[in-house]
């Protein structure tokens, strides 16, 4: 059944639309009318549309309009074990397929352009291909695949159903000929020069420490396709990173990007959605009556500056919102979920608005959290902490639950004392800082400083 309108633009089911009736970008000069095709973004495993909020302020600080292009939420994101056995909250190849095709057809009629690019990281890339190759090569230009396991993250006799198994048969369909692209559209691929944990010749990043993969850094390539080495870009990073920016605009648009950087505007109105993990399983499946309080905090200290700045409850479809807030104040949401913990996640400034600002509990406590007077976490969406690569330190000093060599870790955890709660702890990962304020867990509160960039 295609998606209603209120449906696409309000993201409740396959989409999240940056739609046109937010404020328009300040400074951005304006692209060539109808020089770059509407833009499709897909999210990874076990992701969500939000991961590429960054990447459309770049597009849009390039003067790309925020309505011709939108970004898809997979309902359930996390694939099966065995793609032809039903698995509760996780989704086949052919459930992605129909989603990302339904989502396609949705953004080309609300365009009325005859083809869309698609852009995807990791497991998206998978659901783009087969989507294209099976059905829907006629709609796509141009597919750029982030970091895509195209030759999947292990190659074995065992496993033959997973989705990720290059020797299965999902992905020696992909593969199979001279070429391993779908004539007709345009592909480029973009990978890690060794720190993608999912294209390893060791088995350790995938719980089998010593066993041959049976693949290597070279895995993402596509016979037939542009394929491009980021240099030492981690696995996330491969399509969030400014340097993925570059590359993913300079295919799709055919010249350099004017900037980089992201031009703020001068007025930010926010909204989004509020999901869950029902069975401890993270979906993208709306939390209903969740509620969503906003306050402006110090940039030295993280205490509150006056009363909240924005109240709201979400509704059936999970979304909450809108808030309107200003470019250069950083902030903290405050999600009451229930049966879940408080929390209270503070974030950078948000230089440009957005309707897919993504929020979820906090993971539940755990019996190494017994004791603790305050956890407070530090989360990287969009890459990995890499040591020695990366400048990472909490609360002055540097994380001992983050390893190092190839980027494996995007959450780190503090446990502190009941002497702690209400201190300021700094996250500083390179050039983003975010102070937050540890709250009680005595009272089933979580703080988590989550990065942006």
């Amino acid at each position: 059944m295609a998606l209603s309108r209120r449906r696409f633009l309000q993201g409740t089911g396959a989409l999240a639309l940056l739609a046109g009736r937010l404020a328009a970008p300040a400074f951005a000069q304006s692209a060539p009318s109808g020089d770059i095709p509407p833009i499709l973004f897909v999210h990874g495993n076990g992701d969500h549309a939000a991961l590429w909020m960054t990447t459309l302020w770049r597009m849009e600080s390039n003067g790309v309009p925020r309505e011709r292009m939108a970004a898809i939420n997979f309902t359930d994101p996390l694939a099966r074990t065995d793609d032809k056995v039903e698995q509760a909250g996780r989704s086949s190849t052919e459930d992605q397929r129909r989603a990302l095709a339904e989502a396609v057809g949705e953004l080309k009629r609300r365009s009325g352009a005859a083809r869309i690019a698609l852009v995807g990281n990791s497991r998206a890339g998978n659901a783009i291909r087969n989507t294209i190759k099976n059905g829907g090569r006629g709609d796509v230009s141009h597919a750029v695949l982030c970091g895509t396991p195209n030759h999947g993250v292990y190659a074995s006799d065992d496993g033959l159903g997973n989705e990720f198994n290059g020797r299965g048969p999902f992905l020696r369909g992909l593969n199979d000929g001279d070429s391993e692209v779908t004539a007709g559209t345009a592909f480029l691929t973009l990978r890690s020069d060794g720190l993608d944990k999912y294209a390893q010749a060791d088995g350790r990043f995938i719980g089998k420490p010593g066993a041959p993969t049976n693949v290597t850094a070279e895995g993402p390539a596509l016979k037939g396709a542009t394929n491009l080495v980021l240099g030492a870009v981690d696995h996330r990073e491969t399509a969030y990173h400014p340097r993925a920016f570059r590359e993913i605009y300079k295919f799709i648009a055919g010249r350099e990007p004017l900037r980089i950087e992201i031009v703020p505007e001068t007025a930010v109105r926010l909204s989004g959605l509020v999901t869950g993990t029902p069975g401890g399983v993270p979906t993208n499946r709306p939390v209903p009556g969740a509620t969503v309080d906003i306050y402006r905090v110090s940039a030295e200290t993280g205490e509150r500056i006056g009363g909240p700045l924005h109240s709201s409850q979400a509704g059936a479809d999970g979304r909450w919102g809108p808030a309107q807030v200003d470019p250069s104040w950083p902030l903290e949401f405050v999600l009451a979920s229930p049966d879940a913990l408080t929390t209270h996640i503070y974030r950078s400034p948000f230089p440009r608005s957005s309707e897919i600002v993504h929020l979820r509990a906090a993971r539940p406590l755990l019996p190494a959290d017994a004791g603790a007077g305050a956890i407070v976490l530090m989360s990287r969406p969009r890459g990995y902490f890499g040591l020695p690569r990366d400048i990472v330190l909490f609360d002055s000093k540097e994380p001992a639950d983050v390893k190092s060599g190839v980027p494996t870790d995007a959450v780190t955890t503090l446990r502190l004392a009941a002497a702690d709660v209400g201190r300021p702890i700094a996250a500083i990962f390179n050039r983003e800082r975010i102070v937050m304020r540890a709250w009680p867990a005595s009272e089933n509160r979580i703080a988590v400083a989550e990065l942006t960039y």
